[in-house]
């Protein structure tokens, strides 16, 4: 904040949705204020400097968190590591996407898979936007049916194909029914329903995914999940459907192109 410019007009402190903008009122004076900006609740949206007739507000990058690329056996993988305090955002996650995107171009790959948090926030829409399928995975709760109908309703909006898949569906196989009954209306597709298996949190003690660790119906269960989800990747039309960063609407990019001569959907 450039005081020196500053002419109090308090407009920087309406407009702030976050908090961020301090009022420091003069000792002398109560009618005189200055203002601040906490570091600590600004999400660096930037309102504050776009409505601030006097460019009292200098916008500067915020170090908030740093993001990663590792190798793991089932490929490389992008991730973040927020600092103390800091929120999540949409911003984070477009990042995160980014790099994600430019990675799997350079390595040729022909899938990415993006995992959203709960919600409906602007991290939740910042993970769907541009993708070509939604998989929601929800518990047969009272809440996990809310932020089901939450999430379907966001997608639908965007116009985004959606499945969903409903995990340990046996702990409540009424509320599991009503969600199903109520993805059929909203015609979105079950591709899973994984039961309650105390295997998978013992395969995660051993850093070891559940289809490894045991061969029992919940890891059949996932492999179904698994193969309905390529199923559906397979049959979606319009443009490049495999990859983040083609942007046609219509037909295939260039790199794909090949392949549709082939048959192949892509």
């Amino acid at each position: 904040m450039n005081v020196g410019r500053c002419t109090g007009c308090g407009k920087c402190e309406d407009v702030c949705r976050f908090g961020a903008v301090r009022r420091n009122v003069h000792p002398h004076d109560p009618n005189a204020a200055t203002f601040s900006i906490d570091p600590l609740a600004c999400e660096g949206c930037g309102v504050c400097v776009w409505f601030c007739e006097e460019r009292a507000i200098d916008w500067c990058d915020r170090d908030s968190g740093k993001v990663f690329v590792s190798d793991t056996r089932f490929g490389p993988m992008v991730h973040a590591r927020l600092n103390p305090a800091e929120e999540s955002s949409g911003k984070l996650v477009t990042r995160v996407r980014t790099v994600a995107g430019d990675l799997a171009a350079e390595d040729n790959r022909d899938l990415l898979i993006l995992d959203g948090s709960p919600g409906i926030g602007c991290p939740v829409i910042a993970s769907v936007t541009g993708t070509d399928l939604v998989l929601i995975v929800t518990e047969p709760t009272q809440s996990g049916e809310h932020d089901f109908e939450r999430v379907a309703q966001l997608t639908a909006f965007f116009r985004i194909p959606t499945v969903i898949c409903i995990n340990k569906w046996d702990i409540n196989p009424d509320i599991a029914a009503r969600i199903e009954r109520k993805a059929n209306e909203r015609n979105v597709s079950v591709v899973g329903k994984i039961r309650y298996d105390p295997a998978v949190t013992a395969a995660q003690l051993l850093r070891s995914s559940v289809v490894e660790y045991t061969g029992g119906i919940v890891a059949m269960e996932i492999r179904a999940l698994w193969r309905n989800l390529q199923l559906r990747l397979d049959t979606l039309d319009g443009g490049c459907q495999r990859e983040m960063g083609c942007t046609l609407t219509g037909g295939a990019c260039d790199k794909h192109k090949s392949r549709d001569s082939q048959g192949r959907d892509t």
